[in-house]
């Protein structure tokens, strides 16, 4: 009875271990390869897998999530022999473990050191400016040199990127010059540029102004002429109908033509802004005798007559200006 119950107990035990050794629980993000007495039969993914116990064997543990590694700081010599310093990172994914683990022997070194020779020859190939400009086109070029170069090994690199470049002290402090001048430059031009436009405003301006000032000029002008013309139209047609007065036998018509003038002087004399006295040999009975030949020509128009029973008028030839006179 008691070897019958340990006989029992051992078949469990065994059955237990079978059981352990067959049953393999792979967990997400993660692939493990079979060994059979050594060499690779298949891969177990994620969830429960089963092998023969004893026979197979689990060889290894891949992680085929995306992975980042970062790559070492290293000093470079650039084609302008100018000695800077580069680190970075790098992403990549195993997309086939059986080749990730038996392709190459310990993967995280093999990417690290292919990085860092290929980042030596890319950016040993470039000058110094651009190495600083250019930032995207190396982590272009690197990205498809290391992923074909990583793809026996059953990788996709999915990204490569440059994280700092330092230049030495020296530099750094020429490049701060340089970029100074540059700008000053820049600012130079620029306000040269902005007194040229101003320059450019401003005899656009003038040349408007004296255009615009010019046809003034013309416009008063023309103007002018005009007024001038209808005066001088006016005089002659007044002349003409005092010549044609004179010619039909009308004395009266010459005594007030000139003795409009006469009082037209008299006025522009009394008017005159300065304070000074004009002795001038004037007649005051010839003033009022040119009044008086002006109010006779007036009643002689409207046909009234003289009022007092006087004899015509006639021109005085005694006075400086022609005089009417009358009769008693």
């Amino acid at each position: 009875m008691l070897g019958g119950s340990t006989f029992v107990v051992v078949i469990l035990v065994l059955a237990i271990v079978f059981i352990a050794k067959a049953v393999k629980v792979v967990p997400q993000g993660y692939v493990y390869t079979v060994e059979r007495f050594g060499r690779y039969t298949h891969s177990l993914m994620p969830g429960l897998g089963v092998i023969t116990p004893f026979i197979d064997r689990v060889g290894a543990k891949v992680n085929i999530m995306e992975q980042v590694l970062d790559v070492p700081s290293q000093e470079i010599i650039t084609r302008d022999n100018a000695m800077v310093t580069v680190d970075g990172v790098v992403f990549y994914q195993v997309l086939d473990a059986a080749k990730a683990s038996y392709e190459v022997s310990n993967l995280k070194i093999a990417i690290l050191n292919l990085i860092m020779t290929n980042i030596r020859t890319v950016m040993g190939s470039m000058d110094m400016d651009e190495l600083l400009s250019q930032r995207d086109s190396i982590n272009a070029r690197l990205l498809s040199v290391v992923d074909e170069a990583t793809h026996p090994w059953g990788l996709k690199v999915t990204r490569i990127e440059i994280k700092d470049i330092a230049p030495p002290r020296d530099i750094v402090d020429s490049m701060a010059r340089q970029m100074k001048a540059e700008r000053d430059k820049r600012a130079s031009i620029l306000e040269a540029e902005g007194k040229r436009q101003a320059a450019i405003l401003a005899a656009e301006g003038q040349k408007q102004a004296a255009i615009l000032e010019a046809e003034g000029r013309r416009e008063a002008a023309y103007r002018d002429a005009e007024a001038r013309e209808r005066a001088a139209e006016a005089e002659a047609k007044a002349t003409q109908v005092v010549s044609d007065a004179i010619a039909g036998g009308n004395v009266q018509a010459l005594n007030y033509f000139v003795a409009t003038k006469y009082v037209d002087a008299l006025q522009a004399v009394a008017s005159a802004p300065n304070q000074k006295l004009v002795l001038m040999p004037l007649e005051a009975a010839s003033v009022i005798g040119a009044i008086g030949g002006i109010s006779e020509l007036a009643r002689d128009a409207f046909g009234g007559g003289s009022t007092g029973g006087g004899a015509p008028l006639r021109p005085r030839s005694s006075g400086t200006v022609p005089n009417v006179t009358s009769g008693d």
